[in-house]
């Protein structure tokens, strides 16, 4: 089986595809056989080929953890299973970066019948973390001002297109012109600001007239300068912090401005919450449905065997969108 398969911990761009990593056995009740078609890239996939990760398996593991593929037809189905061999699903599991892969019954879903596999394989993180956000979380509200920074990376488009479907004005926030135009072009974003300007959050407070924005969305580590845009009574979600600081907040800005901080850590659902999960995914699932929204990948797919350099594009910030890497046609024959 052709897979990034890793063997010692290294940087990706040190470790090269094999094509004799072995196939998934040992499947517990719990779990089914899939074909992967498409996985998708993430950042905490480039810590854990370095140990650096807080999951970690064991040595020797496939890399990569989101996916959309089919049930393998010599997939053992559970009783009581709501799939059968064949079906389309979407996804978390460890190993995605190979053909096949044994997952956990709550951690797949069916694929939309209007989506492809490309865009199915970048749905399972970015998208239930930016929509539990911001409906659950901040309860965003048409009408309402928001600003999105790191607006054009993964879990930033699905968060500009999800406020705009649910009728908020967005502010995209990202640091060239070139991420602004993707924020708008492909997330509906209606109003752009570069946050590497000096005084940046003095134009987003021109865009709103003075008002400010009712909540802030923030994956980069950006709260302390939002902070000074931000509306009477807004709440500013704190996604995570891609910008490698973790920030120390002025506490005076909080009470003066009778604001919310909120953390998001949809990761941790699946223990603290776990009937929350079912719920948002319904609605997410409705709102894809729905057309309102869609997913947005980068402009290049990269075949298996150029997995590392997907990974270093990523790591350099030079994407845009959800990374996704193809292990299959659509006709289910391996990429060579």
């Amino acid at each position: 089986m052709r897979a990034f398969l890793i063997k010692e911990l290294a940087h990706p761009s040190k470790i090269a595809v094999t094509a004799d990593a072995p196939e998934p056995t040992n499947l517990a009740q719990d779990e089914v056989l899939i074909d992967v078609y498409s996985a998708g890239v993430n950042f905490f996939d480039i810590l854990q080929t370095q140990g650096k990760y807080q999951h970690q398996p064991p040595l020797p593991f496939i890399s990569g953890s989101e996916f959309a593929g089919r049930i393998a037809r010599d997939s053992p189905i559970p009783k009581g299973c709501k799939f059968k061999a064949g079906d389309r699903v979407f996804g978390s599991a460890q190993g995605s970066y190979g053909e096949k892969l044994k997952a956990k019954l709550t951690n797949i879903l069916p694929l939309p019948e209007k989506l492809t596999y490309d865009q199915g394989a970048g749905l399972f993180v970015t998208w239930p973390t930016s929509y539990e956000a911001l409906v659950g979380r901040a309860e965003l509200k048409a009408g309402e001002w928001c600003l999105v920074t790191a607006a054009a990376g993964g879990v930033g488009i699905a968060a500009v297109q999800i406020a705009k479907g649910l009728g908020a004005k967005v502010i995209a926030a990202a640091g060239s012109q070139a991420k602004l135009d993707v924020a708008k072009k492909y997330g509906g974003a209606d109003y752009t600001v570069d946050y590497t300007k000096p005084n940046w959050h003095q134009e987003v407070l021109k865009i709103t007239g003075g008002k400010g924005v009712d909540v802030i969305y923030d994956p980069v580590g950006l709260i302390r300068d939002s902070l000074r845009c931000i509306a009477w009574k807004g709440r500013a979600l704190v996604i995570g912090f891609a910008g490698g600081e973790i920030e120390k907040i002025p506490m005076n800005l909080v009470l003066l401005k009778n604001i919310t901080i909120l953390g998001l850590h949809w990761g941790a659902y699946s223990i603290k919450e776990p009937s929350r999960i079912p719920k948002v995914w319904e609605d997410l699932l409705n709102l894809l449905a729905s057309g309102r929204v869609s997913p947005v990948n980068y402009s290049e797919v990269y075949p298996l065997e150029r997995i590392t350099e997907a990974l270093g594009k990523l790591e350099r910030r030079e994407t845009w969108g959800k990374v996704i890497v193809r292990i299959r046609d659509e006709q289910g024959k391996a990429k060579l």
